[in-house]
C-alpha cells in the first residue's frame, strides 16, 4: 500500500479522536523481553494497571514489542498479544505497539534478564534489534517474518490504533561511545527503516504506520537529517517526541503542522527537565495526541532521570516520569486530576 494521503490520515484522526496515553510497561517488567517472554508475562498486573490508566481517562497505550520474543516462538508471543488487546479494549484503551528500538543496551538477550540497578533510569531497556543485526545488512532480512507475522495478525485489529515501526534508530548507547561511530549507526539504522517501512507497506495493515521524529535545532524544528526524512516522509501520520517545556513544545508542534498531518507525540514528561504534567493542556488545545512516559513505579526505574547515568542520585529529585506508586496511588493527585479533567 502507498503512504496515505492527507485526506485519509485527516479522516482517520476524526474517527480516533483525541488520543492520551502512556509508555506502558507493567511495573513487574524491566524491560520489553520481561513484558513479553513466557517466564514473566504477567496479564494481572497489567490488567489492574490498565485499570488505573483508564481511571486518569487514558486510551492509548504505546507498547514495545522485540523480534527475539517472536523468533523463540511466534504463535505464543501472538497470543500473548491478543490477551494484552483484550486486557486492554476491556477498559476502553487501543494500543499503539513499537516494533524496533534503537535506545539502550545494545546486546540483547532471551531468558531471566539481570536485576535492575537500583536508582538508575531504564538499566534493563534492550535494543531491537541488537547491535551485531543493526550493524550487518545481510541478516536483515531476517527481521522480515516478525514484521510480516505481527501485521498479518493484527493489521485488521481495531484495538490497534496504529504501528510505530522504529523508536529513536539512531540513538546513542554505550557501543556508539565507546567506538565513537554514531554516524555509522545512524546510516545503518536509516537505511533498516526505509526497509522496515517498505516491508510495513506491503502487509495488508490498515492503521496508520508511523516512526517519531526525537531531534531538533535550536530553534526547536526537526534537524535535517537523513532519518528525520524519512521519518516526515513516509508516516502516516506524524508522530514526535518532545521532553522540553510549554514554549519548546509550542514551537516543535507549530513547526510539525505544517506536514498537514494529525500530530501524536509519543513520548513526554520529564518533570525535572521542565516538561510537566501541565502542558497537558498544550495538547488539548492543539489537539495532538499526548502520550507521556510511563504510568506505574517499577523495574524500569524511569521515575530517576537520564542524568542517573552519570551520577548518583538521591531521593530529593522530583520523579522524572511516571504518574503513579506501585500500589496506584498519584505520585500528584494535581496531576491525575488534570488528567481526568482534560479527558471527560
Amino acid at each position: 500500500m502507498d503512504r496515505w494521503t492527507q485526506q485519509q490520515a485527516q479522516d482517520w484522526q476524526t474517527q480516533a479522536g483525541w488520543r492520551v496515553g502512556c509508555n506502558f510497561s507493567p511495573s513487574t517488567a524491566g524491560n520489553q523481553l520481561e513484558m513479553w517472554q513466557a517466564e514473566t508475562f504477567d496479564p494481572p498486573t497489567i490488567e489492574r494497571e490498565l485499570n488505573w490508566a483508564a481511571g486518569l481517562g487514558m486510551n492509548t497505550v504505546r507498547v514495545y514489542l522485540h523480534n527475539l520474543v517472536y523468533e523463540q516462538d511466534s504463535d505464543a508471543f501472538l497470543l500473548r498479544m491478543e490477551q494484552v488487546l483484550d486486557i486492554a479494549h476491556a477498559q476502553g484503551i487501543a494500543l499503539l505497539p513499537v516494533l524496533f528500538d534503537g535506545v539502550w543496551h545494545p546486546n540483547p538477550r532471551l531468558g531471566r534478564q539481570r536485576e535492575p540497578k537500583p536508582r538508575l533510569h531504564n538499566s534493563m531497556w534492550v535494543q531491537s534489534p541488537g547491535h551485531d543485526i543493526l550493524m550487518n545488512p545481510a541478516r536483515w532480512d531476517a527481521l522480515r517474518p516478525y514484521v510480516d507475522g505481527v501485521l498479518n495478525r493484527f493489521g485488521h485489529d481495531e484495538r490497534i490504533l496504529g504501528w510505530d515501526l522504529f523508536n529513536e534508530p539512531d540513538q546513542v548507547d554505550a557501543l556508539t561511545l565507546k567506538h565513537n561511530n554514531r554516524s555509522e549507526k545512524a546510516a545503518a539504522a536509516c537505511e533498516l527503516l526505509e526497509r522496515v517501512f517498505s516491508w510495513a507497506r506491503e502487509t495488508p495493515a490498515q492503521q496508520p504506520l508511523t516512526a517519531g521524529v526525537w531531534e531538533y535545532d535550536d530553534n526547536h524544528q526537526p534537524l535535517d537529517n537523513p532519518i528525520n526524512r524519512v521519518m516526515l516522509s513516509q508516516s502516516d501520520i506524524v508522530s514526535f517526541h518532545c521532553y522540553e517545556p510549554a514554549t519548546a513544545l509550542q514551537a516543535v508542534i507549530t513547526g510539525l503542522q505544517v506536514h498537514e498531518r494529525p500530530l501524536l507525540c509519543t513520548e513526554w514528561l520529564a518533570r525535572s527537565a521542565g516538561s510537566t504534567v501541565d502542558l497537558l493542556p498544550v495538547f488539548a488545545r492543539e489537539q495532538v495526541g499526548a502520550i507521556n512516559w510511563g504510568l506505574v513505579d517499577g523495574r524500569t526505574q524511569t521515575r530517576w532521570p537520564w542524568k542517573s547515568w552519570e551520577q548518583t542520585m538521591s531521593e530529593d529529585e522530583p520523579w522524572f516520569h511516571e504518574l503513579l506508586h506501585a500500589d496506584g496511588t498519584p505520585y500528584n493527585h494535581a496531576e491525575c486530576e488534570l488528567f481526568r479533567q482534560l479527558t471527560q
